[in-house]
């Protein structure tokens, strides 16, 4: 054990993350220094660089600790409910900012901007979360709602559910996704019978589906370009 406490004092003044940040603004912090601004002290054996580091080691960096209980986190050496707290905190609010940006009035003119409102909410889901996009006549997605979750089975996944909320919402259009949480987006059988049926619905109530989108780890698989939907 050292002989004495390990302090942010100890770490040059232009080195500390507050002074970095004030300096050069908080894109230039590394995650590691972020995190330690939100946990302002370390411990008696640790800096609190050190400790964010470890933090961040524990959970793999920020695709696992985005999704950390509170009582995890409290399982950390150093990590009390008050640091805790204050890091879930922290990230729900940059959850909610980033739902607040995306949904005002995101508009999908293609595939690859489907994958950007959804990949990072959906590549980590451990289970197949079916969702749908309602958009109004500009393409504009006025809501998103998680219709089902679990394999995907075209007997589940009815027409019902998913063109009901379309109905309530006034949408002109849908596009329906799913993830999978293997990471590759490749189609099941199962996929395609499910946009066949939805396509299918969709021209008798005279609402369209524009595409059924698969999402895995950094990658997607349309399949309005693979052909299945005309």
């Amino acid at each position: 054990m050292p002989q004495h406490s390990l302090l942010i004092r100890d770490v040059p003044m232009r080195e500390r993350p507050r002074e970095r940040m004030l300096k050069e603004g908080s894109q230039a912090l590394t995650n590691q220094e972020i995190l330690a601004i939100l946990l302002r002290t370390g411990t008696k054996e640790e800096s609190v660089l050190q400790l964010s580091q470890r933090v961040l080691a524990t959970f793999e960096g920020l695709a696992l600790l985005k999704d950390a209980a509170i009582e995890e986190l409290c399982n950390i050496k150093g990590i009390g409910e008050a640091k805790a707290v204050e890091i879930s905190a922290a990230i729900e609010l940059g959850r909610r900012i980033h739902c607040m940006q995306t949904d005002e009035r995101y508009v999908i003119r293609s595939p690859e901007d489907v994958s950007k409102y959804v990949m990072e909410d959906m590549r980590f889901l451990q289970q197949e979360h079916f969702d749908c996009l309602y958009l109004n006549t500009k393409n504009q997605v006025m809501h998103r709602k998680t219709v089902f979750i679990g394999s995907l089975n075209a007997s589940i996944v009815h027409p019902r559910e998913v063109f009901k909320e379309a109905f309530r919402r006034s949408a002109a259009s849908i596009i329906c996704l799913h993830n999978h949480p293997s990471g590759d987006p490749t189609p099941s059988h199962e996929d395609i019978e499910v946009t066949k049926r939805l396509n299918e619905s969709g021209k008798v109530l005279g609402i369209d589906l524009l595409d059924h989108v698969i999402i895995g780890d950094r990658k997607f698989v349309s399949l309005k370009e693979q052909g299945y939907i005309v």
